[in-house]
């Protein structure tokens, strides 16, 4: 690993990645222990990272395994963000989510096509 300048602290590093919308987020993430840095579990925010660590960390419903790149200067827009880290997680399958079913093809049934559906007509009671 590279020392001197070219390291930052990870609650830093994890927002100018911008994997958490505030530090403040992110440092919770790193104190919960829910952050690995080459595979030990992290529970400090002010723990130094540099090129070459890789990080590991829930976000959202996915795992993300990242590779830091750079140590990054400011939080800049997302194409620079992207810049600096290498992503390693595996990507999921597209077909994972079921397609919306539809009503003949047609999407939503509209008012009058319900009012068509029901068998016993509007307003009667069995």
């Amino acid at each position: 690993m590279v020392e001197g300048a070219s390291r930052i602290r990870l609650d830093k590093w994890l927002w100018h990645a911008r994997f958490f919308k505030t530090r403040s987020l992110a440092s919770k993430q790193v104190s919960g222990g829910h952050v690995r840095v080459n595979g030990n579990r992290v529970s400090k925010p002010a723990q130094a990272v540099g090129p070459e660590d890789v990080l590991t960390f829930v976000q959202g419903d996915a795992v993300r395994v990242v590779r830091i790149l750079a140590p990054g200067t400011r939080r800049g827009p997302a194409p620079e963000a992207q810049t600096l880290y290498d992503d390693l997680t595996e990507p999921k399958p597209q077909d994972s989510v079921p397609p919306a079913p539809k009503y003949e093809g047609k999407g939503r049934p509209t008012k009058r096509d319900r009012r068509k559906l029901d068998l016993n007509g509007p307003g009667t009671l069995d």
